[in-house]
């Protein structure tokens, strides 16, 4: 099992900037590919964002331009970074990657307040 450990979620006003971080805790655990999701409560969960081995990445059209996800292979961690966050963007955000399996991170409270 591959533990997945986020930080960075927290509680920000309209137009603030946040930074998601993502490291699998066990180093014999390459993160090959990695995303963000996220989950608003009353909704399903939603791709945010996604970036692949070869640092090719793709968004949600409610972030493009607001979000960046990013990698550090010698950290073995998948960031986001978020700016000009709204109160739409409030959700638990959830880790997400692959290399032998894929597997979930426990997810991380944003709140935006308005």
């Amino acid at each position: 099992q591959v533990q997945l450990v986020e930080s960075g979620g927290g509680v920000v006003q309209a137009g603030g900037s946040l930074r998601l971080s993502c490291k699998a805790a066990r180093m014999t655990f390459s993160i090959d590919a990695g995303g963000w999701y996220r989950q608003a409560p009353g909704k399903q969960r939603e791709l945010v964002a996604f970036i692949n081995s070869r640092g090719s990445t793709n968004y949600a059209e409610s972030v493009k331009g607001r979000f960046t996800i990013s990698r550090d292979n010698a950290k073995n961690t998948v960031y986001l970074q978020m700016n000009s966050l709204q109160p739409e963007d409030t959700a638990v955000y959830y880790c997400y990657a692959t290399g032998n399996g894929g597997y979930w991170g426990q997810g991380t409270q944003v709140t935006v307040s308005s």
